[in-house]
Formats: C-alpha cells, sequence, structure tokens
C-alpha cells in the first residue's frame, strides 16, 4: 500500500439500493488520512496542532484539539512557523516565521504537485483530510473508465487551490472547478502548470457556485459527479452572500438536477459549523430521494504520524450511485 493510502471505520454497511428508492444509509463512517511523503500530522493539543508540509514545520490553531499534547514542548518551540491572532473559526491573524521561509514552497500528492503559501486565515492552501476524497474519486474515474465507459464529468463547487479538481483530471476526468476567488483560481492554474497537466480537460471559472448552478439548471447541462466543499460563511464575485445554513439547503435541490441519470457521486464537506454529521445526512438523504445507491457519512479524520492518535477535522456526507 502507498503512502497515499487512506483508512476506513465503518459503523454500518448496507448494499446499494436501487434507482428510485433512498440511498442506502451507511453511518457513522470515518475516513482517515494517515499523511504522505509531503504531509504529516505531528502533534495536536491544546486547541492547536503541529504539522509537517512538505519540509516546513507549522504550529496553528485547531479548536478540536482538546486534549494535552504528547510531544516534547522544545519540538513545538521548533516549528518553522506559527499562526497567531483570531483563532476564533477561520478568522484573520498572522504567521511568526522562526526562519528563513520562501513565500511559497512545492508539495505533491501522487502525480500533481501544488503550492504552499501561509495565508491569512490560517491555511496553507491544502487540507490534507481531503486525500481521503481526491483519491476516491480517482478510483471511481478510472474503475469508468475500465469498464468502457465515456470519460466522467466533474464539478467541483468552491474548488479552491484545485487538488480536488487536478487528481481527478488525472486520472481522466473531465473537470470543471468553481471558485468566487480570483486569486484561488490563479492559485489553482499554477499548480496545473507545476504539476506538468496543463493539457487535461479542466475549465477554471470565477464564479459564485450557487449562480453557476442554476444557470446549469437551465442549460440542461449535467455531470456524472460533483464536490461541494463551502466554506461556513463567504462571499461571491459581485458580494452574493454565502451561509451554509441557509444557502446549501437552497443549492442542493438544484444540485440534484444536475447530476446525470448515471451519475455516479456527489460529495458534501463542512468545516467549522456547529452540527453534526447526521445534519449534513439527513439533508443529502432528502436531497437524493429517489437516487438510490449508498449515502455514507461521518467525518473526516487525520491520524497522528505514529498512527496512535485521530483528530478530526471536519463532516461529510458522500453518495455513490453504486
Amino acid at each position: 500500500m502507498s503512502d497515499d493510502a487512506r483508512d476506513r471505520e465503518t459503523g454500518d454497511t448496507q448494499e446499494a439500493a436501487p434507482a428510485g428508492n433512498p440511498p442506502a444509509p451507511v453511518w457513522p463512517t470515518m475516513l482517515q488520512t494517515r499523511g504522505w511523503s509531503d504531509y504529516a500530522l505531528l502533534d495536536f493539543g491544546h486547541g492547536r496542532k503541529l504539522e509537517r508540509y512538505g519540509s516546513i514545520v507549522v504550529d496553528r490553531p485547531e479548536p478540536q484539539a482538546m486534549g494535552a499534547p504528547r510531544l516534547p514542548q522544545g519540538r513545538w518551540d521548533a516549528a518553522d512557523a506559527v499562526f497567531t491572532g483570531n483563532d476564533e473559526d477561520d478568522g484573520p491573524g498572522r504567521w511568526r516565521l522562526n526562519r528563513d521561509l520562501p513565500e511559497t514552497w512545492q508539495m505533491g500528492f501522487g502525480n500533481v504537485r501544488f503550492l504552499g503559501r501561509f495565508m491569512s486565515f490560517r491555511h496553507v492552501g491544502v487540507f490534507p483530510e481531503q486525500a481521503a476524497h481526491w483519491q476516491w474519486m480517482a478510483d471511481r474515474v478510472k474503475a469508468r473508465q475500465a469498464a468502457g465507459a465515456r470519460a466522467m464529468r466533474i464539478l467541483n463547487l468552491f474548488g479552491y487551490t484545485g487538488l480536488a479538481s487536478l487528481v481527478p483530471a488525472a486520472a481522466g476526468a473531465e473537470v470543471t472547478h468553481i471558485d468566487a476567488s480570483k486569486k484561488a483560481i490563479g492559485w489553482a492554474r499554477e499548480n496545473q502548470a507545476l504539476s506538468g497537466l496543463d493539457d487535461l480537460p479542466i475549465r477554471w471559472i470565477c464564479e459564485d457556485a450557487t449562480k453557476f448552478v442554476a444557470r446549469e439548471v437551465k442549460r440542461g447541462n449535467t455531470y456524472d459527479g460533483i464536490l461541494l466543499d463551502p466554506p461556513k460563511y463567504g462571499r461571491g464575485p459581485k458580494g452574493e452572500i454565502w451561509d451554509l445554513y441557509e444557502s446549501l439547503p437552497q443549492m442542493l435541490p438544484m444540485i440534484e438536477k444536475i447530476l446525470s441519470p448515471e451519475a455516479d457521486f456527489l460529495v458534501l464537506t463542512a468545516y467549522a459549523i456547529r452540527a453534526s454529521f447526521l445534519a449534513l445526512h439527513e439533508v443529502m438523504a432528502d436531497t437524493l430521494a429517489t437516487r438510490g445507491g449508498r449515502l455514507e457519512s461521518g467525518e473526516l479524520v487525520l491520524r497522528s504520524e505514529t498512527g496512535e492518535r485521530a483528530l478530526s477535522t471536519s463532516l461529510y456526507s458522500r453518495w455513490s450511485g453504486q
């Protein structure tokens, strides 16, 4: 098994339901990422986590890290970069660099290369727990091709720096990537060029996700796989407001309309919200009430480098057609 391998812990399993019926529920499922050559969760506790991105070790806030750190304080003190300031949800703050560090640095996941950057909202351009979804999507794209089907058409909404677009595209999918930030789109295209994947069929579109989906419904366009990784709160290019509790239930019925009849998957994740995975599961179950298949829901989990500890970072609900 490669160092990109993901683990899975499932509380309940069922066969996929036939189309016309509600999807078979599978929950709770913990999708675990144990890290890879360019990422490791080193330690966490007291509201912070210590991680390695490439060769750079960062110390930043993590509200879910309620226990005590296990590594000696000296390991934490030796971090290359420490995020300070507002640590309430994703509030802005600043990075303190403890040695000369580049403005950007390269990392990789499989055959996809990407850039890390220190952002004012404690992020560095990659959410490593999402690797569980990246590889799962890529595997489904390859399986569909192996069965002789046409290339899978995938829509990535709130696509950020593009890793969830590049990984399935490298596996053979045609991808439409939507993000409201021109800076994020530019970063994603940098990652594409860095990976040597400029010839891949990816459409990079800077637009409000809700407006784009509404137009796709009117156009009659459909997708075989859709990924939603929305923020709790955000704004579109023209000031459009996204509030997950209000906007997501309004968007999902439109999402169902642009899933093709032979659709393969719909993936939803949510960060930093005061809800449970079951809330996501139920709204997805309502949306996909006649699609059949399987609907698994739970949490995305990072395993520490030693494998002894686990840190939950987000909620997810993931439908597969079969």
